[in-house]
């Protein structure tokens, strides 16, 4: 508020995540008067870029990515323009560039941001400006092919030293894919053997890792965002994860496309070893704005969990197909009794339809046929 002048900027999408390149941003200015003033120009600028710096001595650097000026209100002719007591909304549209826009951001040792400027300009006064962010977030699609490929590590470790080695411990961890989003959960498939002496706990996490170049030097942060633990595996044991979920925080989406600033994620699995370093493995990971569709993901991963040979199923029946023989009449009562269950349990029943449906299939595959003959066994006097 300058004198009896106040103004500020408004966006109409104000809830809206960020805008992308090549968007169109909307809003107004709003000028409340509390006297009648004369405005020789009103403008609004929109201006952001990446700046990091590594000490607080040397000056950093800075990347601009966004400079663009847009008249609300411009000076004709020399002659002024009146604006009453009370509220003015004068109107704003205009297209962000289809150039790279990195995403908004605040590290350790930079930031990305975005803001827009109104500025007043009346005669005889310094000029005016009010300011507001705007917020820009970079379209990453996680259903693109190479964020659906499955990602998977392994790692051995021998614990003790030279003259003592107690054993190994052995760790293979896998993620379906690599590209998720903000609140989507992780399942993680990991197999855990202690061949060693030692009580062990494998953990999981999703760090966040921070990269600033500047003048050719690059420092890095990580930070741990989310974590999971499982169940102690005594020696001689081993652990299975079969799908073991790890929700995804609200973070920052991956940043690869500035050139000072870098923010990466990884899914960290790793063994906690008393009296020895940790055995880790990193898998890759890529925080995304377009959420996943789960088609491809599907497909895939129903032929990477049931590798089954499905060239039996192409098996041609004979021409003419021979009607077969009654069940009964080969299979006794008592080799029925033995067969059958004495007794369903409704918990045993409900657990056996969540049975995978190639695993029935498979079952099916090796169980014989009935026996056959084209001797008739009961033949029928005449």
């Amino acid at each position: 508020m300058v004198g009896r002048v106040i103004m500020s900027v408004v966006l109409e999408n104000e809830r809206k995540n960020g805008y992308a390149a090549g968007e169109s941003v909307s809003g107004h200015v709003i000028l409340e008067l509390l006297e009648d003033i004369q405005v020789l120009r009103l403008h609004l600028r929109a201006r952001g870029g990446a700046f990091a710096s590594l000490t607080v001595k040397r000056g950093g650097e800075w990347v601009e990515y966004l400079n663009e000026e847009i008249t609300l209100l411009a000076e004709s002719t020399g002659e002024t323009h009146m604006f009453t007591v009370g509220n003015h909304k004068l109107n704003f549209h205009f297209q962000l560039p289809n150039g790279p826009l990195v995403t908004c951001f605040t590290g350790k040792y930079g930031r990305v941001q975005y803001w827009l400027s109104a500025i007043l300009e009346r005669p005889l006064v310094p000029a005016y400006s009010a300011h507001r962010e705007l917020r820009v977030t970079s379209r990453i699609d996680v259903n693109s092919p190479p964020l659906l490929t499955p990602v998977q590590r392994s790692k051995e470790k021998m614990v003790g030293c030279w003259l003592c080695t107690s054993g190994p411990i052995s760790l293979s961890a896998k993620i379906g894919r690599k590209g998720y989003c903000n609140g989507e959960a992780i399942p993680i498939y990991a197999e855990i053997e202690n061949g060693s002496s030692r009580l062990v706990v494998p953990k999981a996490a999703i760090v966040q890792i921070q990269s600033f170049i500047v003048h050719g030097k690059t420092k890095t942060h990580r930070q741990m965002l989310a974590r999971v633990r499982g169940n102690h595996i005594a020696s001689g044991s081993t652990e299975t994860w079969n799908g073991k979920t790890l929700k995804i925080p609200p973070v920052t989406p991956t940043i690869t496309d500035c050139h000072i600033i870098r923010v990466e994620y990884v899914l960290a699995v790793y063994i906690h070893i008393p009296g020895s370093k940790k055995l880790l493995v990193e898998l890759p990971l890529v925080i995304g704005t377009v959420p996943f569709n789960g088609f491809l993901y599907r497909n895939s991963s129903a032929a990477s969990q049931f590798p089954v040979d499905m060239s039996w199923l192409a098996l041609t029946l004979p021409e003419r197909p021979e009607a077969p023989p009654n069940y009964g009449d080969i299979v006794s009562e008592e080799e029925l009794s033995w067969r059958a269950p004495l007794a369903t349990d409704q918990s045993d029943l409900i657990e056996g339809l969540h049975f995978p449906p190639f695993t029935v299939i498979q079952e099916f595959r090796f169980q014989p046929p009935p026996l056959y003959s084209e001797v008739d066994p009961h033949p029928t006097a005449t």
